[in-house]
């Protein structure tokens, strides 16, 4: 089954074909930093109206490169939440609209589920049951995954989630937005030695997470440096990075060692920093647990993650229901495995 996917869920438009057959035949993203850079965040207005101008002309592009064979398309996948609400919606307007077009079926896909099943557009995917540690701006948690569907949440976050605990330090430190990577590169400067920012939660056992006290240190250590130099900046911003990186690598393996599993999935967007790579493999390694993780360009919001699972839903059945929805928030663990509606 050949499909298009589309995903709008905060301020990356994104399209994507995929074959059962053929694996991933083309895809594009447009990031909106730009745009929203100036406001030092996504102003939600912005994003809706961006994906409206660029959606469409992105679709015909990839539909043109993942159809040269001329085989058809024969369902349209799209991200139905969670996220932004108008930006949900302008991709689920595009996606219904091209489906009642073209007589195929159509299907929402939960956009935490596709950052889930990222890594399977590897060479070497990972097989199941794994533990899977879903990290990024909005959601830290850790997953035990038995299968696409099949999900058990284990912990999350219960305030910031890592990416932003990255983000609003990075604001406090004066870096642009996005502030992730911005600070992961300053912090390449620093010396690991002159702060020490708490772990929080390793100190009692369980699998969740909190970052709102390290935001809140990075802001004491500022305000004591009102002329902070560019080395005081990167001292800080290792401190912060050491301290998120060893809480997610020491729950993950928690999370591992308590499930009994020996394969770790981390996935989202900050499973693109290269410091929590480094450390979780050399730390999983010695406990003989394989980790896999995506590929950079599909760490962050994109449609080939959004083209796999709906490939999965869409061949065993599952189709929209009538009418246009999207959802805001919307529970991973409210989904059912392919087929079981």
């Amino acid at each position: 089954m050949r499909i298009l996917a589309i995903e709008s869920s905060c301020d990356e438009s994104a399209a994507a074909v995929f074959d059962g057959d053929r694996g991933l035949l083309a895809h594009e993203v447009f990031s909106q930093i730009d745009l929203h850079q100036i406001y030092g965040g996504v102003v939600p207005e912005l994003a809706s109206r961006d994906h409206v101008q660029r959606l469409l002309p992105m679709v015909d592009r990839v539909l043109a490169r993942g159809g040269e064979d001329g085989k058809p398309i024969e369902g349209v996948a799209y991200t139905a939440g969670p996220g932004l609400i108008g930006a949900l919606l302008t991709g689920t307007a595009l996606a219904r609209s091209l489906a009642h077009a073209w007589s195929i079926p159509s299907l929402g896909v939960h956009h935490l589920e596709g950052h889930l099943l990222a890594p399977l557009l590897e060479p070497d995917p990972p097989s199941y049951p794994h533990v899977a540690l879903l990290v990024s701006g909005g959601h830290t948690m850790l997953i035990e995954c038995a299968g696409v569907g099949r999900y058990l949440l284990l912990g999350e976050t219960r305030d910031d989630a890592a990416g932003e605990a990255f983000d609003k330090s990075a604001k406090l430190l004066g870096l642009p937005y996005p502030g992730g990577p911005h600070l992961a590169r300053l912090a390449e400067t620093g010396r690991p030695s002159r702060y020490v920012f708490p772990r929080p939660m390793l100190d009692r056992p369980g699998l969740e997470f909190s970052f709102s006290g390290l935001k809140t240190a990075v802001l004491h250590a500022v305000r004591a440096l009102p002329d902070a130099s560019q080395q005081d900046r990167a001292d800080i911003a290792i401190a912060l990075q050491d301290a998120v990186v060893d809480t997610l690598v020491a729950k993950s393996l928690r999370a591992v060692a308590q499930t009994g599993l020996d394969t770790l999935v981390v996935s989202g967007g900050v499973s693109a920093n290269r410091c929590l790579r480094a450390r979780l493999e050399s730390a999983a390694a010695k406990q003989g647990v394989r980790v896999y993780y995506p590929r950079l360009e599909f760490c962050t919001d994109n449609a080939a993650m959004i083209a796999v699972a709906g490939h999965a839903r869409l061949v065993a059945g599952e189709r929209d229901p009538a009418g246009i929805r999207a959802r805001a928030q919307w529970p991973l663990d409210s989904l059912n495995p392919p087929g079981n509606l």
